[in-house]
């Protein structure tokens, strides 16, 4: 309408960025940082240290991976001011989301007498533009992190299995999930290239695991049909990439999963709300892995 300004569509422009690097053979979900770099950690970070969920993860990997930074930490620009730094001239922001939700009062509907009215909430999605440190200028020098220690992932698979409570049993050349009987198959840890694909391998199949109809009930058959089994797998990749990064390690991304890309493409130019949607599941499965809390998913639908 003129004189209106359209409104955007935050769904499609996210989809759109994630759908374009997939186009071009990159996964926005892996890890852009090696564990030196990520000081104590990959997940990228709010300047005030909490680290971003969801969707966000994505569209901020994806920001570091193609234009080669190395900081994990961004920041608005007032922010940036705030702190005495400046964003330097001709620096490209970066989009970021956040999903919620409000109730105003429903129209058309009477109050009863002593009744609050009628409310039913609405969904929303914003979003803002955060700058990663190295384009700002000013900043005082963050102090000295903490040399993570020696990262044990045999250790940590452990402890990731005992939070769980998930049965995993070793054995044959395939890793799986077999939800009839429950349980997690695993060739033996030996059978990998290094330890930290044995643990990427795990997190994908216990991701699977958390979408048992006793823990968080995942299903996507009705929304998306046949496409259903590529979104799973999409979560599961999703999920174990939160996971690896919670633990700083960085796998890579499994190569028999290359035959999904093609399914995930289509997934995602079919529905824009499609990896808001796996996003947010497997941050879900990652919270009850790691033994976190959930919270509102940023950028969940």
């Amino acid at each position: 309408m003129e004189g209106k300004q359209q409104q955007r569509d935050l769904y499609a422009e996210v989809t759109r960025r994630i759908v374009e690097a997939l186009d071009r053979g990159v996964r926005p979900w892996s890890c852009p940082w090696s564990r030196g770099a990520a000081s104590g950690g990959m997940l990228p970070r709010r300047h005030g240290g909490e680290p971003y969920r969801g969707v966000n993860v994505l569209l901020l990997w994806g920001a570091a991976m193609e234009r080669g930074f190395t900081s994990r930490t961004w920041l608005t620009y007032r922010q940036a001011e705030a702190l005495g730094g400046q964003v330097r001239k001709g620096e490209r922001g970066t989009m970021v989301v956040y999903a919620g939700q409000f109730s105003p009062s429903k129209e058309g509907t009477e109050a009863v007498e002593g009744e609050a009215p009628a409310r039913r909430a609405v969904a929303f999605l914003r979003s803002y533009t955060v700058f990663n440190t190295e384009q700002v200028d000013g900043l005082a020098a963050p102090a000295a992190p903490e040399v993570p220690a020696a990262i044990q992932p045999d250790a940590d698979a452990l402890a990731l299995v005992a939070r769980a409570g998930a049965t995993v049993r070793h054995g044959g050349d395939r890793a799986f999930y077999a939800p009839g009987p429950d349980l997690v198959q695993m060739p033996d840890a030996s059978r990998f290239r290094d330890a930290a694909a044995y643990f990427g391998t795990l997190a994908h199949e216990l991701v699977h695991w958390t979408g048992h109809p006793d823990r968080l009930a995942r299903q996507f058959g009705q929304r998306f049909g046949d496409q259903a089994y590529a979104m799973e797998e999409l979560v599961a990749e999703l999920g174990a990439a939160f996971v690896c990064a919670g633990s700083r390690l960085s796998p890579e991304p499994r190569e028999d999963h290359a035959a999904y890309l093609a399914a995930w493409l289509a997934v995602l130019k079919h529905d824009k709300r499609a990896i808001f949607t796996a996003a947010a599941q497997a941050q879900r499965a990652a919270d009850l892995l790691c033994g976190v809390e959930s919270a509102q998913v940023e950028g969940s639908p």
